[in-house]
């Protein structure tokens, strides 16, 4: 094989040219490495080039030809090319070149060995590690991290002679390579390592951690950038281990990595990597963290850590110390309870929104609103005294500190819209007081920037701020908010622009038709937008002024909108094939909304909208950073050089791969540093796709949920694209982005809740609880059901990401209540859904574990609300279960009845009421089944109608109603009653979270089921005097039927409460007119007619009752 030529190859690929290195690249795969030849040629290369640069590149791809071709290579050649590979490795001066060819030693190594042959290498490696040469010490513990990860497995019973070498090279006294090599080595050992089957070597490695953490020390300390991204990747690396293996030690290496992220004068890089390390634990050892009671001390360090903020900009990406801090802010608030995050937060806040440094003042405000998220019930309860602080700020007279409180603000409203709208009076006039007086420019560069961020901070906050605004509050602002947002948008500069027009769209949806004096200006202001495609600041504005004009649709309807449809429906369609991923979502939301607008007489466009949709989820994706993984492990911590592009290489999660973190401009990398890895096919969009999650899935999310809505609102002009749609997205269930796989999920049983909607308006009659089924769905349904039902079981029970399992708590409940029961006849269906539901219920659902995580915190009372959600969601898939069961639920209820009930007696007040709530449905649903169950229901529930939480009480006079109706047990409910009408009682005089509603609803029940139980005249005069209810208007149900049936026997009682009674039944016959169910209105009506008989003169007077009499 000629040598020069393949050089030649080599050579071209490391240019800087994307065609020679394809054309290169294929001629080596085409021409030189089918043949054994090519290896052997490679390896010579490797070891007596001149060129670092060649023989690096060499290596790499020797290594790939290896597995083909080691074995059929001359068996003379071999023990030469051994000895020339260990020699010239150990000798080699360059870093990158030496790991490169450690790891063609392990590749080859990984043949031999299991062949019985190079029977030396552990000796030579043994002598290499303990050599008096450093350098040597080196490569020889590089090569054996190269075989442990290469091979690992054929080092399991030789780990206590490896634990007594690296003891040593831990400590090297000489050389820090050796010590972070050692570690890299321990970190594959780690993974090794069964600590259950292996207690001796579990205890030899936990001795070893302390150490560890001081090379760690060392590195940071000596300020070597890529050592110390190597030791603080073998700590991420152990947190994906076995747990036992840093058990021991967890809390002191949070104590650690604290100090570490806290030490100002270290490199920033260092400080974000043990910020970095804090995350992991918080994600994937939020229970452990939790235990230990760490959330507070993580919460104050990482709120100090954010005053070194300096310019905050919310579409910069620098990763810095203070930007990783509010990461881990954000995070904890995800995922450990309140206590430990939110509640030492608000402690500790008073210093920082004092001080007279702006910068603490505004570490202060962003830290809290980037804790928001995680925690939107507690931050609700504390909106009292959190929102004056917010307006102090907002008046700041630092302008760092108000854009801070503008990014507050809109973090408030994103998750507390509706608290957040009903302040509107007192947040809109100080966000209109920021707007005009950053509106106008003062001359100085610097200042006026600070301006333009100010303004767009104020729109962003009006965007969220609207979201939660009543309809009619919201056209009250318009007189003041569209002169100004119009002027903003006339603007020069995009991204102000763009921040205008996302505020003019929420505002003009908010305010619905009076919105309608200002539609036709601002669409004429907004149609040349959305045609741009210049360049990525006018495809970004497009996309934000197409969701805009989805909005005004939304507000003035159908018919003013119409003559825009068809252009922007064009645009849009054109904007899929400009590249550019942002409009190309934008498009599929325009799409959902246009379809809400037009449902069925959206049918013109339905077809191409259906079919674009279906591409999209059709696409493929990128696998070259797995590709790269298989190629690349020997370039952790390095700047690499792929087609001229200078690529900084990090570890990936999961088995040992990297990926690549970031891409820097330019081809001049020193030489050392230069390598090429094979597949350097790219140009600037494909670099984009290398991280975790691409562009393209991201799509898909989008895609999943518009198609979605698509189906939802088009109705019976999407069935001819059902089964086409369903094949599509059911390849994507199991879809490595979890983004994806939940949306798959909820599509799905969306399409089957159209489906089933569609065919109860036909012939079909509506479903009726119980099994085996008492209504024959079509046969359609049935094959939709089964297979939404087999797609969901399949990924349930062993899904690891709790918001993909609580989207589908949410769909099977939902499923289960409107659909009924046709999709349990699946086989085991009923069986397998209670045994996932009873996983989350009981913390042992996947989702809630630690990683390979053992350890029972079930003795943890707190959780954080995602985690809560899960099993919140559950427990409304059991009440789901109910509802289409019906009476035979009573024998599932035995199964969930203990785990509900504890969550009903729990500390916790959102666990009682949600608990209780659930309780009260299934006994709904049960009817006379749940009489065996009123011994150990009526208890708990008559305890918490003295509840301190509201919300709890509110359900528990729910439930009790429910249950005095359903049970036959009369004689144990009667014997309760005086009991439960006292502690009704003052619920009537408390209007918080329904309770009287409730309590109305519940007394009503009681006077139905056993009237003679009830002093009526002590009673009913204070339920008639709440009416007309005005917050729960399910309980005017049973309200109205005992009032109805009560004037059916002439009880002199509602006799007497006729006067009062009357101008309530003409309130409940008049908008809104959701206020009774079509049953309970004709009984009204009937009642209306009655009473008209008997005393004309009360029903006169009202234009409502007469409308009934005469009807």
């Amino acid at each position: 094989m000629d040598e020069r030529q393949m050089v030649q190859l080599l050579e071209s690929v490391l240019q800087p040219d994307t065609d020679r290195v394809k054309a290169a690249t294929a001629k080596l795969r085409k021409d030189f490495y089918g043949s054994p030849s090519a290896l052997a040629v490679l390896l010579h290369i490797l070891t007596s080039h001149d060129s670092s640069q060649l023989r690096q590149l060499a290596a790499v791809e020797a290594r790939t030809l290896v597995p083909k071709h080691w074995a059929v290579l001359p068996a003379q050649q071999r023990p030469q090319i051994r000895e020339a590979l260990l020699q010239t490795t150990l000798n080699e001066q360059s870093a990158l070149v030496r790991h490169s060819s450690a790891r063609v030693i392990s590749a080859i190594a990984g043949i031999d060995l299991d062949d019985g042959e190079w029977t030396e290498l552990p000796d030579f490696l043994q002598s290499a590690a303990t050599s008096q040469d450093a350098s040597h010490r080196e490569v020889g513990v590089y090569i054996l991290y190269a075989l442990l990860d290469s091979m690992g497995d054929s080092f399991v019973d030789k780990l206590s002679q490896l634990f007594a070498l690296f003891g040593k090279t831990l400590q090297d006294p000489d050389s820090a390579d050796v010590r972070v090599n050692t570690m890299l080595a321990l970190s594959k050992i780690a993974m090794l390592l069964d600590a259950d089957e292996d207690p001796q070597s579990l205890a030899a490695f936990q001795g070893l951690i302390p150490n560890m953490v001081s090379v760690l020390k060392e590195s940071v300390d000596a300020g070597n950038e890529d050592r110390t991204m190597q030791a603080f990747e073998v700590f991420q690396t152990l947190l994906g281990c076995d747990t036992q293996i840093i058990a021991n030690h967890f809390k002191d290496l949070v104590h650690f990595m604290v100090n570490l992220a806290s030490t100002t004068e270290l490199a920033d890089e260092s400080r974000t990597q043990a910020l970095s390390f804090l995350m992991q634990c918080v994600k994937y050892r939020k229970l452990k963290v939790q235990g230990l009671k760490l959330g507070e001390q993580l919460t104050l360090k990482s709120l100090e850590i954010v005053t070194e903020l300096g310019e905050f900009q919310n579409e910069e990406d620098d990763v810095t110390p203070a930007r990783s801090a509010l990461g881990l802010l954000d995070m904890m608030a995800q995922s450990l309870p309140p206590s430990q995050v939110i509640v030492p937060l608000l402690h500790g806040l008073a210093p920082y929104v004092n001080s007279q440094d702006p910068d603490r003042r505004r570490a202060g405000i962003l830290s809290l609103g980037f804790c928001v998220e995680g925690a939107p019930d507690f931050i609700a309860t504390q909106l009292k005294e959190i929102l004056p602080l917010v307006l102090r700020l907002l008046d700041d007279p630092d302008t760092s500190v108000r854009q801070a409180a503008m990014h507050a603000v809109a973090r408030l409203a994103d998750d507390l819209a509706e608290d957040l709208g009903k302040e509107h009076a007192r947040l809109v006039p100080a966000l209109l007081r920021n707007l005009d007086a950053a509106s106008s420019l003062s001359g100085d560069k610097a200042e006026d920037e600070r301006r333009l961020n100010i303004v767009k901070g104020v729109c962003g906050a009006i965007d969220a701020v609207f979201e939660g605004v009543e309809e009619e509050d919201t056209a009250s602002y318009l007189p003041e908010l569209i002169p100004r947002l119009r002027r903003i948008f006339d603007h020069d500069d995009f991204k102000v622009k763009a921040a205008a027009a996302s505020a003019l769209g929420t505002v003009a949806a908010a305010s619905g038709q009076g919105f309608a004096p200002y539609f036709e200006e601002l669409m004429h202001s907004f149609s040349p937008y959305v045609t741009k495609k210049e360049s990525e600041e006018e495809l970004d504005l497009r996309a934000v002024v197409c969701d805009a004009m989805g909005n005004m649709a939304s507000a003035v309807g159908g018919i003013a909108f119409q003559p825009y449809v068809r252009p922007l429906m064009q645009a849009s369609e054109e904007a899929l094939h400009l590249g550019h991923s942002r409009i190309r979502e934008t498009s599929y939301i325009l799409w959902s909304t246009l379809s809400k607008v037009y449902e069925e007489e959206f049918s013109p466009f339905i077809d191409g909208v259906i079919k674009a949709l279906f591409e999209s989820l059709q696409q493929e994706e990128s696998e070259i950073e797995v590709e790269l993984g298989e190629e690349a492990k020997d370039l952790l911590g390095q700047e690499i050089s792929i087609a001229g592009k200078k690529i900084k290489v990090s570890a990936a999660e999961g088995d040992g791969g990297v990926s690549l973190s970031k891409i820097k401009g330019g081809a001049n990398a020193e030489e050392d540093d230069i390598v090429d890895l094979d597949d350097a096919d790219s140009d600037d969009e494909a670099w984009d796709d290398l991280t975790g999650v691409t562009g393209v899935a991201l799509e898909k999310e989008i895609a999943l949920e518009v198609i979605a809505d698509v189906v939802s609102h088009t109705r019976k002009e999407s069935l001819p694209y059902l089964e086409k749609g369903v094949e599509i997205i059911l390849k994507l269930v199991d879809h490595s982005f979890e983004g994806v796989r939940k949306a798959a999920i909820g599509a799905l049983w969306r399409m089957y809740a159209t489906l089933w909607a569609l065919s109860e308006e036909g012939p079909m009659e509506k479903w009726q609880p119980g099994l085996p089924l008492k209504v024959q769905p079509t046969q359609d349904l049935m094959k939709l059901g089964e297979v939404a039902i087999s797609a969901t079981l399949a990924l349930w029970e062993d899904e690891v990401e709790r918001a993909v399992v609580t989207d589908i708590n949410r769909n099977v409940a939902a499923a289960l209540k409107n659909c009924g029961p046709a999709f349990l006849t699946n086989d085991r269906a009923v069986e397998k859904i209670t045994a996932t539901v009873m996983a989350i219920i009981q913390k042992q659902h996947p989702c809630q574990q630690d990683l390979g995580d053992d350890e029972d915190y079930e003795a943890l009372d707190e959780t954080s609300e995602y985690d809560w959600l899960v099993i919140d969601t559950a427990l409304d898939v059991v009440a789901g279960l109910a509802t289409a069961l019906g009476e035979s639920f009573g024998e599932l209820w035995k199964v969930f009845e203990k785990s509900v009930m504890k969550y009903a007696s729990g500390s916790e007040a959102i666990e009682r009421s949600t608990s209780v709530g659930a309780i009260a449905e299934c006994i709904a649903s049960m009817g006379p089944a749940v009489s065996p169950f009123t011994t150990t229901l009526l208890p708990v529930l008559l305890h918490r109608l003295t509840d301190a939480d509201p919300e709890t009480k509110s359900n528990a006079a729910y439930a009790v109603g429910q249950l005095c109706y359903a049970s036959t047990s009369s004689q144990q409910i009667t014997r309760a009653y005086p009991s439960i009408l006292q502690k009704l009682e003052p619920l009537f005089q408390q209007t918080e979270a329904r309770l009287t509603d409730n309590a109305a609803g519940c007394l009503s029940r009681m006077i139905r089921a056993h009237k003679d139980a009830v002093p009526m005249e002590d009673t009913l005069p204070v339920l008639v005097e709440k009416l007309p209810l005005t917050e729960d208007y399910e309980e005017n149900t049973p309200v109205w039927s005992m009032i109805v049936g009560l004037y059916r026997t002439d009880d002199p009682t509602i006799r007497a409460q006729t006067g009062q009674i009357v101008p309530a039944i003409s309130s409940v016959l008049s908008p809104p007119d959701d206020q009774l169910t079509d049953e309970t209105k004709a009984q009204v009506r009937e009642l209306v007619k009655y009473l008209y008989e008997k005393q004309p003169a009360l029903i006169q007077g009202y234009p409502a009752l007469m409308e009934a009499v005469n009807g």
